[in-house]
């Protein structure tokens, strides 16, 4: 059965989130191919979206490479983040469906509970769920595959680190929710453009100190 290229991408885009490939690292179509258990088409077809996405570049006499992002590269991530997040929150009070509404209300009653009772180990993957579902309640493919891309850069560019006031945190979640459960379009952005400029603070490079992994068969599987 033909592994279709999109699942190759996943593959290769979270390798290079997690550092299993890091910047500069060399990304033969032989040694992917053999890593995923594929043939090379689709490996072929995955880097040239990865490419398109950023994440991969090619150079002459290299050919592909996990590309290395500059400092103000990670930096006008955050600033795009900041100016589309609040967006996707504005377009979600408008656009909403009561299942999203309902998937919202009880991601931040688990958040609440969760840093109320200090349990955080489990904040991270529970506000990166939140934000995916408030851009997904936008109703807008293109943010939504924006917004989406831009997750896995941030994730891969930096470290972020727990809130400081993760029970402050939620409550501005359960606000967001709240202005869009009202339609209230506005105020929905202004409490997300808010939010997202506080949370930016917790962002730490990590791209620098990544180190380049050799692309050899012997990378772990």
């Amino acid at each position: 059965m033909r592994i279709p290229a999109h699942t190759v991408c996943t593959a290769i885009r979270d390798d290079i989130v997690s550092g299993v490939f890091g910047p500069g690292a060399r990304l033969t179509e032989e040694v992917l191919a053999r890593r995923y258990g594929v043939s090379r088409v689709p490996v072929r077809e995955a880097l040239r979206t990865l490419e398109s996405e950023g994440f991969v570049t090619t150079r002459r006499h290299a050919g592909a490479c996990v590309a290395e992002p500059t400092e103000q590269e990670a930096a006008d991530l955050l600033e795009l983040r900041m100016l589309l997040e609040p967006l996707a929150a504005a377009r979600a009070a408008r656009r909403r469906s009561e299942a999203h509404l309902k998937v919202l209300r009880g991601l931040v009653r688990l958040g609440q509970e969760r840093a109320r009772r200090g349990q955080g180990e489990d904040l991270r993957s529970l506000g990166g769920w939140f934000h995916e579902t408030l851009s997904q309640a936008s109703g807008s493919p293109g943010l939504i595959a924006l917004l989406t891309q831009m997750r896995h850069k941030v994730a891969w560019m930096y470290v972020v680190e727990a809130p400081v006031r993760p029970v402050e945190s939620w409550v501005e979640h359960g606000a967001i929710v709240d202005a869009v459960a009202r339609g209230d379009a506005e105020r929905a952005r202004a409490l997300t453009a808010a939010h997202v400029d506080r949370a930016a603070g917790a962002h730490r490079m990590r791209v620098r100190t990544l180190q380049p992994a050799v692309n050899t068969a012997s990378v772990p599987h």
